[in-house]
């Protein structure tokens, strides 16, 4: 897969903008918050439908103006697509594929693959769940739309059974409504459960190879799933904590709450990367993980995944650099950084560097 060229106008700080690309590596080079990660964010919109970044539509439209559009041409399987994402504020985006509308956004899922990494993806063995249960989300949104569609329903119905507790506490007649939204959360909640499981034991083969390559087999990394509750359990589950979810005025059980455990073997002992590695392991196991997003996207869309890398070798050693880079040689693959020396001398097919200030991009 290749995207050829892309187009923005009014979105973050670019007023209007038109690039070409060519296959390889494509930097985008200057100082910081000059809009190189918001080059980044506009071509993982277009591949996936939404912000890497977790940014509302809203956030991604520049201050003067009420709408921004983000059009990009790729090429799939030889085939030409054209895409457009019009960004509204007060109203929901409107995607077309080929100048035909996305109806609803399950429908883009799997259309086009991407894999973005960021220093914030380094940290996802030492931070919360939250961040690696928004891994799971995201790579399953991007490739499954019945997981995309019960992930969006989850979320409403979460929200939905959550206000009703809160607002329960001045009105408890509203508690009538709580088996209906524990029923709905159940419904929803066995397919990400489900999901996720499988998810997981597909991944954890490609990430349990990466990483031996990766430490030359002094380490053995093994990912697991961990659900707050398992899936034929998840409704007797909810119901049983109902009178602790009143009194917490919130759901406390459920797939929301979901963890992936990290356990290397490099002695007799059992290691969890999240509580006792140290911080080279942890950065080792982040890097594995996103790797085997590649071989995990070109497996399920049968093409290779456009690659982003938003300053990340900055964070990197020179051996992790140079297994990135060795990555990256089959890939479309566009980097953000503030200088070019990582790449003075290394066995890189440069397309099109790119200078960005104040979201202006000039050629070299």
């Amino acid at each position: 897969m290749k995207i050829e060229s892309i187009d923005l106008q009014n979105f973050r700080n670019y007023e209007t903008l038109h690039l070409d690309f060519s296959s390889g590596v494509t930097i985008f080079y200057g100082d910081n918050a000059q809009g190189k990660t918001n080059l980044l964010e506009a071509i993982y919109l277009a591949l996936t439908g939404k912000s890497y970044r977790n940014a509302k539509d809203r956030e991604m439209i520049s201050f003067q103006s009420d709408e921004a559009h983000v059009k990009a041409n790729l090429i799939r399987e030889e085939i030409p697509f054209r895409v457009d994402v019009h960004l509204k504020k007060g109203r929901n985006k409107g995607i077309a594929v080929n100048f035909v509308p996305i109806r609803k956004m399950k429908e883009y899922a799997g259309k086009f693959g991407a894999v973005v990494f960021s220093p914030e993806d380094l940290e996802i063995v030492k931070d919360g769940p939250d961040v690696r249960r928004r891994f799971m989300d995201n790579e399953l949104s991007m490739t499954d739309p019945v997981y995309f569609d019960a992930a969006v329903s989850y979320k409403k119905a979460l929200e939905q059974r959550n206000q009703l507790l809160k607002d329960a506490s001045g009105n408890e007649s509203l508690l009538e409504t709580l088996p209906v939204w524990t029923e709905t959360l159940s419904k929803y909640g066995k397919t990400l459960i489900r999901l996720r499981r499988e998810f997981i034991r597909e991944i954890e083969m490609i990430v349990k190879t990466t990483h031996e390559n990766l430490t030359g087999k002094k380490e053995s990394l093994t990912v697991a799933y961990e659900p707050n509750t398992e899936e034929e359990r998840l409704e007797k589950a909810l119901k049983d904590a109902e009178k602790r979810d009143i009194k917490a005025k919130t759901t406390t059980v459920g797939p929301h709450r979901d963890d992936i455990g990290f356990t290397i073997q490099s002695g007799t002992e059992p290691i969890d990367l999240r509580i006792y590695g140290s911080q080279g392991q942890q950065r080792t196991a982040a890097l594995s993980l996103k790797l085997s997003e590649i071989e995990f996207l070109k497996k399920k869309t049968g093409e290779n995944p456009i690659l982003l890398l938003d300053d990340v070798f900055s964070e990197l050693d020179s051996t992790r650099q140079q297994l990135l880079v060795d990555n990256m040689q089959a890939l479309q693959t566009f980097i953000t950084c503030t200088g070019l020396e990582d790449f003075v001398g290394r066995q890189t097919m440069l397309g099109n560097v790119f200078r960005i200030t104040n979201g202006v991009a000039e050629n070299g």
